[in-house]
């Protein structure tokens, strides 16, 4: 029982340490980068939000920019633009697609997996982000592909 009440006492002192040091260190600061805009019409979301050096960009679709239409011709033209959607957020938040650190891939047809991966491997040529790819039941506009990606600085 001493072991348990001395961990526990430790992991106490730990969790209050890091949560000094967090709320004094400017890195951890918390930027919300403005609501994607389709059109007229402002999207209920942050386009992405930057903390310290990490920028977490919202899922993309294949949308081409400013409108509600996806690429036409399929997953590989709709992943492409995902993609470059994707791309143009980070830089526009000032990242690079250079330090990718996760991505989250929806697919509404898990089958079409394999044609996905072969547009998606070519944004990241050097470094491979982790991912995880999920089957889902629909996506917005109904997209074939909904990609969400973490970026370091």
């Amino acid at each position: 029982m001493k072991k348990i009440v001395t961990l526990t006492g430790v992991f106490s002192a730990l969790v209050l340490t890091a949560g000094v040091a967090m709320a004094d260190d400017p890195a951890t600061d918390l930027e919300y980068l403005g609501p994607e805009a389709v059109g007229e019409r402002v999207l209920p979301f942050s386009d992405a939000v930057r903390v310290g050096d990490i920028l977490y960009a919202s899922g993309k679709l294949g949308n081409i920019p400013g409108t509600m239409n996806l690429a036409p011709g399929g997953i590989g033209p709709e992943t492409r633009q995902t993609m470059e959607n994707i791309k143009a957020t980070v830089e526009r938040n000032g990242f690079s697609m250079e330090k990718p650190i996760k991505c989250t891939v929806f697919l509404a047809d898990i089958a079409e997996w394999a044609a996905m991966n072969e547009v998606y491997v070519e944004f990241f040529p050097a470094r491979k982000p982790a991912r995880s790819a999920v089957g889902v039941s629909g996506l917005a506009l109904n997209a074939r592909v909904e990609i969400e990606c973490m970026f370091a600085r």
